[in-house]
């Protein structure tokens, strides 16, 4: 039998391919890190299977995640995306990802790309935990905080440092799967033989 994190839906096909496939694989792409933004700040206060299984939904109601489309929606888009049952329909949760496209833009000019940006918060390289028990992780860090009042300062809406630490872990600026899952060992090997 796998060993995996205790979060995951073990009865969840989707869940388990997300955990074994992309949960804290290190992201450098900026689309994907753009999405990323997107869908845990439109998990607050939801669970992140709902969030999941609604993502084939987001890619299609936000044009596939392409920042500068989504920096440039106006009230129509915006009345069109609060009437598609198949994202999470709140008003606050829709203009602020159009905010954060907006600035999303303005970062990836000044550093070059937001990958740039982000990664300067772990120094460049995946944090790798050492976490025996779920019960472990912390629901946010000294780097998620750092990270959620930069991103507040230049614009950013929805990144208080609990969201800002679940991205983390999402994209990879951290290895918080637990020492026993299967996938902890293989993304420590990844980031050694990228070293």
């Amino acid at each position: 039998m796998t060993n995996r994190c205790r979060w995951v839906l073990a009865d969840d096909p989707l869940y388990v391919a997300y955990h074994d496939r992309e949960w804290g694989v290190p992201v450098f792409e900026d689309r994907t890190l753009f999405e990323f933004l997107i869908l845990e700040a439109a998990q607050a206060g939801l669970s992140w299977s709902t969030i999941l299984k609604k993502r084939d939904n987001y890619r299609a109601a936000f044009d596939g995640f392409d920042p500068a489309r989504v920096a440039a929606y106006g009230d129509d888009k915006i009345a069109a995306l609060l009437a598609d049952p198949g994202i999470v329909r709140n008003r606050l949760k829709i203009r602020s990802a159009i905010q954060n496209a907006q600035v999303f833009l303005q970062v990836q000019e000044e550093f070059g790309s937001f990958a740039a940006y982000i990664w300067r918060f772990v120094g460049g390289w995946p944090k790798q935990g050492d976490w025996r028990n779920l019960s472990d992780i912390p629901a946010e860090t000294v780097e998620s905080r750092a990270m959620s009042k930069d991103l507040k300062q230049r614009g950013f809406n929805f990144v208080g440092p609990t969201i800002c630490y679940a991205f983390m872990q999402a994209v990879g600026l951290v290895n918080d799967h637990v020492v026993d899952c299967f996938r902890y060992a293989e993304l420590q090997q990844e980031k050694a033989n990228d070293e």
